[in-house]
């Protein structure tokens, strides 16, 4: 063999990782977060990719952030520059398919290719440490005298802590349409409200205010699970005479036009990553209950989810 075919058979072999003690590298995956730093979709899907580079599915995770419109900004980007790109994914979840349902963006996350559902919290509502109110018994009869003075503070209309007030104010005999809610492009934003005042009532899930309330600038007062949450001192709504319950989810999905094969891949990826040590200690540090459903499944459950939805907003009044 001619020394220039021998190198050429020799870069070939090296790319494919054939040569003895070189291994094909993982490859890269660009990680859409269509919101701003500091929310919830933020902190999961950065937890998710160092879950991936600790699992050694992938090399790295480049990360974007695009938030505004409930994720539909973010989607919409995604789903026009990444079509058929099988390293990339695009964090969602409940909140993003109400902001679908009351917005009606052009673009819809059915578009694209479901991997998985990665996690489930209740909402915690929580007021300034200085605030007037003890419970969410004071924050109800505060609506009942006058709705526009109380104002809640969270994600984008259409998500779940905007409909778990819409839902709060019916329970209490108060116009669902009367509630003076005030959206966040994302997590950082409303801490910030919450924590300078600037709102009466925040809400989102624990995981987002959990330093905050440990510090002592937040009060825990009210959480929409139907149970007390292990490890977190905090009444339910329906403990305080509120009959609401409503949970949140997580998840990530692939670009649209993948193959069903790389679908797989993604899907093993993420499977994969949860198994980590490290994933398993975040699920323990931000209160996150692991809710895996992959492929398929997955995308069942946000089609039944979308219509269930759906019926909780028009229920709420928000429709």
């Amino acid at each position: 063999m001619r020394r220039s075919e021998f190198l050429k058979s020799l870069l070939a072999a090296a790319a494919a990782g054939s040569l003895p003690g070189i291994a094909s590298a993982a490859p890269s995956l660009k990680m859409m977060i269509p919101a701003n730093p500091g929310g919830g979709w933020d902190g999961t899907g950065r937890a998710l990719g160092k879950a991936f580079t600790e699992a050694k599915v992938f090399d790295a995770v480049q990360f974007e952030n695009k938030g505004g419109a409930a994720g539909a900004i973010g989607l919409a980007q995604f789903v026009n520059s990444a079509k058929g790109d099988p390293n990339a994914m695009i964090m969602m979840g409940a909140v993003m398919l109400g902001g679908i349902i009351t917005g009606k963006p052009p673009v819809n996350i059915t578009q694209c290719t479901p991997i998985a559902r990665l996690t489930s919290e209740f909402n915690v509502f929580v007021v300034p440490a200085n605030s007037p109110f003890k419970n969410m018994k004071d924050v109800a009869e505060a609506m009942k005298k006058d709705p526009g003075s109380v104002k809640v503070g969270g994600g984008s209309r259409g998500s779940t802590e905007h409909i778990a007030a819409s839902m709060m104010a019916r329970a209490i005999g108060v116009d669902p349409k009367k509630v003076n809610y005030v959206p966040f492009r994302g997590g950082g934003e409303a801490v910030a409200a919450i924590i300078g005042g600037n709102v009466s009532l925040g809400g989102s899930g624990y995981s987002e205010f959990a330093e905050h309330i440990k510090s002592g600038k937040m009060r825990a007062i009210g959480v929409t699970s139907e149970k007390r949450l292990k490890g977190i001192d905090v009444a339910t709504l329906r403990e305080q005479g509120i009959d609401v319950v409503l949970g949140n989810w997580r998840g990530v999905y692939g670009a649209p036009g993948i193959t069903p094969a790389q679908q797989a891949d993604l899907v093993k990826a993420v499977v994969t990553a949860t198994k980590s040590a490290f994933w398993q200690a975040e699920l323990e540090k931000q209160g996150w209950t692991s809710a895996l459903l992959t492929g398929k499944e997955f995308g069942d459950f946000v089609d039944n989810d979308f219509a269930n939805l759906r019926g909780t907003m028009y229920q709420a009044g928000m429709l």
